[in-house]
């Protein structure tokens, strides 16, 4: 069976840095992630090979041997230069005939596992480094001679995706629904996660024949509110006034992580003046205790009304010059 074209998979060139490989897996998986493609087999196919691809290219070992020996060279036990001391025997670097070399030609059964073993190192029980020999094989520990055990080790492989969660449960904590490849997972949202805060879930990744099953790894996105919004270790939230509010200074209500609290805003106050209300922003966590809400003022105007120009013309006569006179650079 031909090798998979992992790059062609995720759209980049053979010589795509870290940063493109990391782009373009991003891309794709949101593109073709089951969640957007509800009963589509094709994109979630696609999503499988995204996620083999973007495991593979994303680290530079595997990658490495991707590149010099396709997908054999990313099996279990795989041993490069006994690959090419192999590759080596026939002429231009070809196989030759596998009874010439495990003495076939005269007629006897060739025992096929035999060339699996010279390439994978002892899958039935062959030498090990150091002499050991692995479990599955004669000498191997509580298993009969020529049976084929579970290799160490060999546990499927760990898949990513990313997940968006409201800025309410990103701050307090709590429990949320993710839909990973139609199947509802119960995750857990530790209170103060930031964006790109990655979670395991154990056991949900690629399933393995040969012993525990990868995980699942979720990267964390904070949805865009309409009002708050986080900046290092600040939590920022623009507060509407009435023109008269902002004239004559106001007690306003302003929700907070803790619960509303009440916010006394100075008379004559400009849209992008801000106050500073200790201990009502980002929750404790085991560093720091709450951090400080900033919150921003903003002059709201009225309702578009046939009244409001005239009284907005009214208005313009009671400025005295310029309000942008000392605009400079």
């Amino acid at each position: 069976m031909a090798d998979h074209d992992y790059y062609a998979a995720l759209g980049v060139a053979r010589n795509a840095d870290a940063d493109a490989i990391k782009k373009a897996f991003r891309t794709a998986a949101l593109k073709y992630h089951p969640d957007r493609n509800p009963g589509d087999k094709v994109a979630e196919e696609r999503f499988k090979a995204v996620n083999r691809a973007h495991e593979v290219l994303s680290d530079p070992q595997k990658r490495q041997l991707y590149d010099q020996f396709g997908e054999a060279g990313l099996r279990e036990g795989f041993d490069p230069e006994r690959f090419r001391q192999q590759s080596a025997w026939g002429p231009g670097g070809n196989i030759p005939n596998v009874e010439d070399i495990f003495g076939g030609a005269g007629g006897g059964a060739v025992d096929f596992s035999q060339i699996f073993d010279q390439f994978f190192q002892g899958g039935r029980g062959g030498p090990m480094p150091g002499g050991a020999r692995r479990p599955g094989g004669p000498g191997g520990p509580g298993v009969p001679p020529g049976h084929r055990g579970p290799m160490p080790g060999a546990q499927g492989r760990n898949l990513e995706a990313e997940i968006s969660v409201d800025l309410a449960t990103a701050l307090r904590g709590g429990e949320i629904t993710v839909n990973f490849n139609q199947q509802p997972l119960r995750v857990r949202i530790p209170a103060g996660v930031k964006p790109g805060a990655r979670l395991r879930v154990p056991g949900k990744g690629v399933a393995s024949p040969m012993g525990a099953p990868g995980d699942l790894m979720l990267v964390i996105q904070i949805k865009e509110h309409p009002f708050f919004w986080i900046e290092g270790e600040e939590l920022h939230v623009r507060v509407p006034l009435t023109m008269l509010e902002a004239w004559r200074g106001a007690r306003v209500r302003v929700p907070t992580p803790d619960g509303e609290v009440m916010v006394k805003t100075p008379p004559r106050a400009n849209s992008g003046a801000r106050l500073r209300v200790r201990g009502k922003g980002l929750p404790a966590n085991g560093q720091r205790g709450a951090t400080d809400l900033m919150v921003h003022l903003e002059v709201a105007l009225p309702p578009d009304v046939p009244a409001i120009e005239a009284m907005m013309i009214q208005l313009e006569n009671v400025y005295l010059g310029d309000p942008r006179a000392e605009l400079k650079f």
